[in-house]
């Protein structure tokens, strides 16, 4: 079992910046790639970012590229998210997740079906 706590949350204006912090707890060693997924009120759950846990790989979802960036700290079994430039369609709880087997880029990452465990979400709110 790998438990995820997430944190960084927050109320900001547009155009601000925030960084999420996902620490990640019991068997680590499991997971293959941890990813930043988001959910907007009345809408399903969208993925924003993943990383791959050996080699740092990266991918994000068209929105957010040139304003995000994940990062991962292995020492410290934590995944961050780096969010500049904030827009009002940024609102929603994001929520880590972690995936403990191998996968195919982002047939895989993109999905929030082919994650294994989940944070309980912290909450991103963007003022206009």
């Amino acid at each position: 079992q790998v438990q995820l706590v997430e944190s960084g949350g927050g109320l900001v204006q547009a155009g601000g910046s925030l960084r999420l912090s996902c620490v990640a707890t019991g068997r680590t060693a499991s997971s293959k790639a941890m990813g930043w997924l988001r959910q907007a009120p009345g809408k399903g759950r969208e993925f924003v970012a993943a990383i791959s846990v050996s080699d740092g790989s990266t991918y994000y979802i068209d929105s957010v590229k040139g304003r995000f960036t994940i990062s991962r700290d292995n020492g410290k079994n934590t995944v961050f998210l780096q969010m500049n430039s904030l827009k009002a369609e940024d609102t929603a709880v994001y929520y880590c997740a972690a995936r403990s087997s191998h996968y195919l880029g982002t047939y895989h990452l993109t999905r929030s079906a082919e994650y294994d465990y989940w944070g309980q979400g912290t909450q991103v709110t963007v003022s206009s």
